[in-house]
């Protein structure tokens, strides 16, 4: 016995059932051309994931099971071919094995994959873990299933063989596999919508890797990719085989029909095989993620393009080179904006890398608007020394600018700031934070210079070679906001700086701990108390690029208004 299994690691989008639909028959009927006897589709498909409040609503529930009834008939001749197809579903919905219309409640809504096989639902699944924590508000919307789902499918020559159906968090606990095991399944199919960070593939590969070695049964990991606002998924859909070795394991950032072979094992059991994508570098898959994060944010809702401020500093440049990558040049433009304190060295390495990556390229001089300001403000600073406030001047001056020019052509404002500049806020409010989408906003300072020289070395998307000068990676950071100016002057060391952010935003480690590892208290104290005083900031900044395990997003849930000092 020997049959073919497929993975339509696509690209879904969120509210969009009827193009959903169409990629999922699509790739049915290409599946089906190919031999494929069963179609694994990623967890909630149909919808997008994740649809958030949209799952609240009875209209969009409702639109969901006329994609699925569509999809059933679509694909009723595809004689020989099971679909799994991930779904939202309200329980005992499903009467037999056909399909009726559901009535408005979404009380107990099923995170479900339902088994289409010629043109029917032949069985249902309802998701048994639901997770709660980091991005994910399963509970929110969803009630967990109680009950393994174990479909048999005929092969040729008259054979069958069980497959366990499992959603994601449910193949992170023993009991689901397990249960399917005792339920007769051969191999495992686990469909999945679990959002990147740095060092999450090799995670969910051991972990998978546990529950074959716990079961015995081969393994296929079926999985989503593209960018969901602040989320992305990576693809990178792979198969284990009985003893737990990687043998396929389908490209990362890329839509791809990841396809295994499985066949009977010569002393029982059943063989699995199929190609494996090479691994990626931890720089190539951030630079992977943000440039997917960037083209779907902007492709997906629609903007022709995007605009920033080019500083002359290195994370308008990082930025840029990732718009470029994402977008093309002809869809990105830069503006750079003088003020009195910047260097004649920012204008000169912004005007050549702006001419490295082909953008359009314009500079304002904001003199006139600062001295306008400053005239205006004059009766209310009489006697007062200037001060931080001059300096926020002028970022929103270049906050307007941009505005101004998203607003008159339609292109989104790419904001610049990184994660060490968000957590501590060394950041303006509606000034360099004034924008609509915070590309870097989760990458670190010091993570920012090492993905600068990675994509000065590799060209993955032949834009450009070597995009970034030198000159801009090797000079002290600086916001150029007064005479001499460096981010250093206020902050402490960046290796420092992002080490503390590292043990006390993502890790959750006190201070005190802190301490205890060597950290200064000085400096503990300081970054503690920035990342405190800064959340009203935070929370009026963009949305931006998730890329490790905690961003400050839907990860990070704190108050503004705390007594609380540890």
């Amino acid at each position: 016995m020997t049959l073919k299994i497929s993975v339509a690691q696509l690209n879904f989008v969120v509210g969009d059932m009827k193009g959903n639909a169409q990629r999922i028959v699509t790739a049915a009927r290409e599946a089906h051309a190919n031999g494929v006897t069963l179609l694994l589709t990623p967890e909630l498909a149909l919808c997008g994931y994740a649809a958030e409040d949209l799952f609240l609503r009875a209209a969009f529930i409702d639109a969901c099971d006329d994609a699925l009834k569509w999809v059933s008939e679509q694909t009723a001749d595809l004689k020989g071919l099971y679909l799994v197809v991930g779904h939202p579903d309200r329980p005992a919905s499903h009467v037999g094995s056909s399909l009726r219309k559901r009535s408005v409640s979404v009380v107990g809504l099923h995170n479900a994959a339902s088994v289409i096989h010629h043109g029917r639902v032949i069985h249902t699944y309802a998701k048994r873990h639901l997770p709660n924590y980091q991005v994910f508000d399963e509970r929110r919307y969803f009630v967990p299933g109680d009950r393994e789902c174990v479909f048999e499918m005929a092969v040729e020559g008259g054979s069958a063989i069980k497959v366990g159906l499992l959603i994601c968090e449910d193949a992170w606990f023993e009991e689901p596999a397990a249960e399917c095991v005792s339920a007769g399944a051969d191999v495992l199919a686990v469909i999945n919508a679990s959002p990147f960070h740095a060092g999450k593939g090799n995670e969910r590969e051991e972990q998978m890797r546990a529950r074959v070695k716990a079961t015995g049964k081969p393994l296929i990991y079926a999985h989503l990719v593209g960018g969901q606002d602040e989320i992305v998924f990576e693809g990178r859909s792979f198969a284990l085989d009985a003893a737990g070795q990687l043998v396929a394991r389908a490209v990362s950032f890329e839509e791809s029909v990841f396809e295994v072979q499985v066949a009977n094992a010569p002393r029982g059991g059943l063989t699995i095989s199929g190609e494996i994508d090479r691994p990626h570098s931890d720089e190539a898959d951030l630079w992977h993620a943000l440039v997917l994060g960037v083209r779907d944010y902007i492709g997906k809702n629609g903007f022709p393009g995007a605009v920033l401020g080019l500083s002359g500093g290195i994370d308008s440049a990082l930025v840029l080179a990732i718009a470029v990558d994402a977008l093309g040049a002809d869809k990105v433009r830069v503006l750079m904006m003088p003020s009195p304190y910047t260097a004649g060295i920012s204008v000169q390495d912004a005007r050549d890398m702006a001419q490295r990556v082909g953008v359009r390229y314009d500079e304002v001089d904001i003199l006139p608007e600062f001295e306008a300001f400053k005239s205006s403000l004059a009766p209310f600073f009489d006697g007062l020394e200037e001060d931080t406030t001059e300096e926020n001047l002028q970022a929103r001056i270049r906050g307007v600018l941009l505005m101004a020019l998203s607003n008159k052509f339609g292109s989104i404002v790419l904001t610049t700031g990184n994660k060490s500049e968000m957590a501590t806020g060394y950041c303006t409010l509606y000034g360099d934070m004034a924008g609509g989408f915070a590309v870097i906003k989760d990458v670190a300072k010091t993570q920012v210079f090492r993905l600068a020289r990675w994509r000065n070395q590799h060209n993955p998307y032949r834009t450009a070679d070597n995009p970034i000068p030198e000159r801009i990676i090797t000079r002290p950071p600086s916001a150029e906001l007064r005479p001499d100016q460096t981010d250093q002057d206020s902050l402490p060391a960046y290796e420092v700086l992002d080490a503390i952010i590292e043990h006390y935003m993502e890790n959750d480690r006190s201070p005190a701990e802190l301490i205890g590892l060597g950290y200064r208290q000085e400096d503990v104290d300081k970054v503690v108390r920035l990342i405190r005083i800064n959340e009203y900031k935070r929370r009026q900044a963009p949305v931006g690029i998730r890329v490790t395990h905690r961003s400050f997003g839907k990860d990070w849930r704190y108050p503004i208004t705390s007594k609380w000092r540890a």
